[in-house]
């Protein structure tokens, strides 16, 4: 397990949208804006920003539950910064409050859930899963 991480631990990511991050790169009939699954990538990204210094040497934090909403539409060429604060934790696992903002307004905020992982045993259940492939 980690050292206590203390509430309000905080981490940060930031990218400018390119074409790759939008809903016409995977659709091209869709607009060309920040994708809802870029914003939460990026929101997890903080969020394993904020909590790996506490981890132990072969820890890390995934990514357990999504409760979030993306309420504006970012273009290409924006910056968009995505910040995670922990907000609780029980046990192993950890709830993040996460916002993203595109320097004018916030686009997006919600929580996000995380868990400590042994990363050499997560590897072995995952290749035991999958028949050693």
């Amino acid at each position: 397990m980690p050292r206590p991480i203390p509430i309000r631990a905080h981490g940060a990511a930031e990218e400018t949208v390119e074409f790759k991050h939008t809903l016409s790169a995977h659709h091209p009939e869709l607009p060309p804006v920040y994708s809802t699954p870029d914003m939460i990538r990026l929101m997890e990204t903080a969020c394993f920003h904020a909590l790996q210094p506490f981890c132990d040497e072969g820890e890390i934090t995934v990514g357990t539950a999504i409760h979030v909403e993306h309420r504006v539409a970012t273009g290409v060429g924006m910056r968009v910064r995505a910040e995670a604060v922990l907000e609780s934790f029980d046990g192993r696992f950890y709830t993040m409050r996460v916002t993203a903002h595109d320097g004018i307004q916030e686009i997006g905020g919600g929580t996000i859930g995380r868990a400590v992982v042994n990363l050499p045993k997560f590897m072995q259940r995952l290749k035991e899963k999958s028949g050693g492939r």
